[in-house]
């Protein structure tokens, strides 16, 4: 069963569309086939917890949603240096599927979070982040006509809350 479910999600991550078309996505599995991807990366020292609601589908690109799930959960982990409590959330809120990610890390220092989405801005050290992973996030947030926002506190993590619209709007 844990092998099925595997190969499942890596069909489904792996899954490239050239098309321009949207598609009906569930928010959940579409974050619970990160999780899965993720899971052994997550099991040596991350505590996982699941805060979902029941909502509604909403219409975007699957594959391109996975990547910024990927990249959310990829920069939690690595604030955390491997060690922590990642919280997910998914409520719904009005015509809003928000999804909230929530790390116990470092937090993001003040001085730095204006430029957090700025193109080639990193807080990593040299040679670990590119400085691109939350710029490409907020690009494809936007071909979602989704938001993207944060709150961080020093000493305690970081919350990235992205909204997206439960109908498409052009």
């Amino acid at each position: 069963e844990k092998a099925s479910r595997i190969v499942k999600a890596l069909k489904t991550y792996i899954h490239t569309s050239n098309s321009d078309e949207m598609d009906t996505i569930n928010v959940c599995d579409n974050i619970e086939t990160v999780l899965t991807i993720y899971h052994n990366r997550l099991k040596q020292g991350i505590q996982v917890v699941k805060n979902y609601d029941d909502v509604q589908t909403i219409v975007g690109y699957p594959d391109k949603l996975n990547q910024v799930w990927t990249n959310l959960i990829v920069n939690a982990v690595q604030a955390m240096d491997n060690n922590g409590i990642l919280n997910i959330g998914i409520q719904q809120q009005a015509d809003y599927v928000v999804v909230s990610i929530i790390d116990s890390g470092k937090g993001i220092p003040k001085a730095f979070q204006s430029k957090i989405f700025d193109p080639f801005f990193t807080t990593k050290s040299k040679g670990e982040g590119s400085g691109l992973g939350l710029d490409i996030i907020k690009r494809i947030l936007e071909e979602h006509n989704a938001k993207i926002s944060f709150r961080s506190i020093e000493g305690e993590g970081t919350t990235f809350y992205v909204q997206l619209p439960i109908t498409k709007t052009t």
